[in-house]
């Protein structure tokens, strides 16, 4: 049975059956086409659970991980200040942050708010997660490109564990073309593979309070290397 009433804002209630029916349709439908945000966000919300509860328990070991935990910050527009970002020097990590952002004409603000995480500290978990997902293209030099998404989901995996970013992996590349799917696997997985489970734990950094240290400075804290460009 679906858990009586909501237990925050946007929670929607389903039940097992529900559940089941919608993880395989957002699987097809996320897999057919990855830009579809709606669909890769109820397939990771719906196929979470342990996963999100492993990726808790970790930020509880973690002095940073529980000030997020305890604290909750949101990432917006707003309290990240975008035009104050915007007049850091080049090279800073909030510079090429909202850079990217301009790049890609994306906000902040256009992430999915999460809906079917039956647990109100383990729906915070997902949405930091999903909050956080343009700094990690900052990070790691990934471009928004359907390779470059896979790849990204490959570092995802080794970090996370989510059975959402495994499908992405697995799947996402029948996608591609023979050029696209040999870049991918000849350059962007293992560098995905050894950064993912050699790097800090992502979901641990306090992203708003380094962005004006330099990119290679955040990247070597992290222990992170830029991805290679093919």
């Amino acid at each position: 049975h679906p858990p009586t009433g909501k237990l925050y804002e946007h929670h929607i209630p389903i039940s097992p059956i529900q559940r089941a029916l919608l993880a395989v349709g957002s699987a097809f439908t996320a897999l057919y086409n990855p830009f579809r945000g709606d669909m890769v966000a109820a397939l990771g919300e719906t196929t979470g659970g342990i996963f999100l509860s492993r990726i808790r328990d970790q930020m509880l070991q973690d002095p940073e991980g529980r000030r997020i935990l305890k604290e909750r910050p949101k990432i917006t527009s707003e309290t990240m200040q975008l035009d104050k970002l915007r007049q850091l020097p080049d090279g800073t990590f909030g510079r090429e942050y909202v850079r990217f952002l301009d790049d890609q004409q994306v906000s902040p603000d256009t992430r999915e708010p999460v809906c079917f995480v039956d647990s109100e500290e383990l729906a915070y978990v997902m949405q930091r997660y999903r909050e956080t997902h343009d700094f990690y293209h900052t990070l790691t030099g990934l471009p928004v490109t359907v390779d470059g998404e896979i790849a990204l989901k490959w570092f995802e995996m080794m970090q996370t564990g989510l059975p959402m970013t495994m499908l992405s992996s697995f799947f996402g590349p029948l996608r591609l073309t023979s050029a696209e799917r040999e870049r991918l696997f000849d350059v962007y997985v293992p560098w995905a593979l050894e950064n993912g489970s050699n790097s800090k734990s992502l979901m641990n950094v306090r992203w708003e309070e380094w962005m004006d240290r330099p990119v290679e400075e955040v990247q070597r804290e992290l222990r992170v290397q830029p991805c290679p460009q093919a």
